[in-house]
């Protein structure tokens, strides 16, 4: 640890949003480097608040919150203690003063103290890429979470464990596969005036971070160009690096485009619901198996260990009577995706994917999730 040369900074903050802020620097930054500034959290204080930020150099993020600054400065301390210490306190106020190589944080009953790391050492916050259009924060919370949910989470693999974010015209298309399972999003998007061309390869999981975070702000902006996305709401701002040239293409989406056998209009809880409660009956291959009947979905599990498990679902139902079975796991993150909603299942004949569809909601969301299902013994 080296001591940083920082002026006396001293705050004061409402703890929770301290605390959250605090935890969402945090889970950007690696816990694991050679070098322990990259795992700090910097904090800037000013007559404006306290800015929290981190960088790894490959993400950054900056998040504003409000806060009583007595003394102006910056200090630089581990992010992830400094996060677990300010999550479990009780006081509505905390205060973060420097005190020597420390950085104390204060409540009425309580003191910690944080080793202060070398802010001159720190690379920085990148500054975000030019502006490409914007989104609103609830489309965007509607959008991103289903579809980054079908992307690989195997490192191995990075090239699958990406969301291809594309603009075209005033929709803005969000895709991701891990060759398993596939979903499309569609939302309404404003594009720059002078923006660039949008189509980059996000990673997943920073992606629905944000999402998560900026899901109640009136419109959030995006922010591309060769090398790094970043999008910026509210005064907060997170930047990544992208991933490998644009993938899934174009024909991947095409896989959506189905010759349909069958159609079933049911309700997504109700369907997640049985495909929930035949689960523990899901057998070592982790299987559930959907029967079209005439008026209702017949949902079955069979483990020749735990027994079996059959519910029937009320539906809508127009073609022929199928018979398909799915990784129980797949087919609920799908149906997960539409809770609220009656959902389409556009069923196809043979091993071929069945394609799960609904009405746009309120926010202009489009969104479709394809899941190839098992290969069964006859």
């Amino acid at each position: 640890m080296v001591t940083a040369s920082v002026r006396g900074m001293d705050l004061t903050a409402t703890t929770s949003a301290l605390a959250a802020a605090a935890g969402e620097v945090a889970r950007l930054l690696p816990s694991r480097v050679l070098d322990p500034v990259l795992a700090g959290l910097l904090l800037r204080a000013d007559g404006g608040g306290v800015e929290l930020s981190g960088s790894d150099r490959e993400h950054g993020v900056r998040l504003t919150r409000p806060a009583t600054t007595h003394t102006g400065g910056v200090a630089l301390v581990p992010a992830k203690p400094l996060a677990e210490t300010l999550r479990t306190l009780d006081a509505a106020q905390v205060r973060l003063v420097v005190e020597g190589s420390r950085l104390a944080v204060r409540t009425p009953t309580a003191r910690f103290a944080l080793p202060l790391l070398d802010v001159g050492a720190h690379p920085g916050v990148p500054a975000l890429p030019p502006v490409c259009g914007r989104i609103s924060g609830a489309a965007l919370a509607a959008a991103v979470p289903p579809v980054a949910g079908a992307a690989s989470r195997d490192d191995a693999l990075p090239i699958f464990t990406g969301v291809r974010v594309r603009a075209e015209g005033d929709r803005l298309h969000l895709l991701a596969t891990d060759r398993y399972r596939m979903a499309f999003a569609s939302a309404p998007w404003r594009p720059a005036a002078d923006g660039a061309p949008l189509d980059a390869l996000a990673p997943a999981t920073v992606l629905a971070e944000v999402a998560k975070q900026a899901a109640g702000s009136d419109l959030v902006a995006l922010h591309a160009d060769t090398d790094r996305i970043g999008l910026s709401w509210a005064g907060d701002s997170i930047t990544t690096a992208l991933l490998a040239a644009p993938f899934p293409d174009e024909r991947a989406r095409k896989l959506m485009e189905a010759v349909i056998d069958s159609t079933v209009l049911v309700d997504a809880d109700a369907l997640a619901g049985a495909v929930r409660r035949a689960t523990p009956y899901a057998g070592p291959h982790g299987s559930v198996t959907l029967q079209v009947e005439d008026s209702e979905l017949r949902v079955r599990g069979n483990d020749p260990q735990a027994g079996e498990s059959e519910e029937f679902v009320k539906a809508t139902v127009d073609g022929n009577r199928l018979t398909k079975t799915f990784q129980a796991r797949y087919l609920s993150d799908a149906l997960k995706a539409f809770s609220g909603r009656d959902v389409q299942l556009r069923i196809q004949d043979g091993i071929r994917s069945t394609v799960l569809t609904s009405r746009a909601g309120a926010d202009g969301v489009e969104l479709t999730y394809l899941v190839v299902p098992m290969r069964t013994n006859v």
